[in-house]
């Protein structure tokens, strides 16, 4: 039958896309199954009819796509938080979007699909949280922020850039100052620099300039070059942290964080 030396697959629940894998190993497999149980009476109404082909095709062409992604968004060594409206987009726009030559049993499967997915995430602070990921990710920034609401995500992050930037933890503070003192009691004492007086007035700009130093940083960053889809975000923080003073401190604070369930 010249068909690869393959054995049948079953299901496991516990196992994401085993049921696709299960059905595309019976497509494969079909003459090889219809030869076996046609050599008994007892089984021939075992074989599959077309009907039943047709569906498992549906199904299996529906799916098919979808195994690659059961994995790579519940990753825990990388970002893939901010991967999520992306692939979501990227379901809509190509993988799932009904063609001409779909059947009508694939449509109601992408459909049904994509319903479920479009509802799961359309809570609106799901979808600022998405959002704002998304957007600190040098690999996406804001290509797939919508329109409209592109205004809305940058003002939450300036707010959140300031409200984070003017947040000091007090361990480190103490440890500094501990430091400090350790060091006060056996160094000499440094004469003050010109260029010291101008550092501390730098760290704290009047309300006015520091808006406006926020927004400066957010439209750099924005009108900077992305990140190519396979490189690390967290690596491209740590090289543009001083770049990016404050905004690197909300990247930490969202990247940081992964989607501890697959999307499906």
């Amino acid at each position: 039958m010249k068909l690869p030396e393959h054995s049948l697959k079953t299901e496991c629940p516990t196992r994401w896309g085993s049921r696709q894998a299960m059905i595309e190993r019976i497509i494969e497999q079909q003459k090889a199954i219809a030869h076996v149980l046609s050599s008994d009476k007892k089984s021939r109404h075992l074989i599959p009819t077309w009907q039943d082909m047709d569906v498992l095709e549906a199904i299996n062409k529906s799916l098919h796509h979808l195994v690659n992604f059961t994995d790579a968004p519940s990753g825990e060594k990388y970002v893939s938080v901010s991967f999520v409206k992306p692939v979501l987009h990227l379901f809509n726009a190509s993988i799932l979007k009904v063609k001409d030559d779909d059947t009508d049993l694939s449509r109601a499967i992408k459909s049904k699909i994509l319903e479920h997915l479009n509802e799961k995430y359309s809570d609106p602070d799901i979808q600022a949280l998405l959002d704002i990921a998304s957007t600190v990710d040098p690999r996406f920034k804001m290509r797939y922020t919508a329109e409209d609401n592109k205004t809305t995500i940058q003002s939450r992050l300036k707010a959140e850039m300031q409200t984070l930037a003017m947040m000091v933890p007090p361990q480190e503070t103490a440890q500094e100052t501990s430091e400090e003192e350790a060091k006060a009691g056996c160094a000499p004492k440094k004469n003050m620099t010109l260029g010291s007086y101008f550092k501390t007035a730098e760290q704290s700009l009047p309300p006015n300039n520091q808006e406006s130093s926020v927004a400066c940083e957010l439209e750099s960053y924005l009108q900077s070059s992305y990140l190519d889809s396979e490189g690390d975000p967290l690596k491209w923080w740590k090289e543009h942290e001083k770049i990016y003073p404050r905004l690197s401190k909300v990247a930490k604070k969202n990247t940081c964080a992964y989607q501890p369930q697959a999307l499906l």
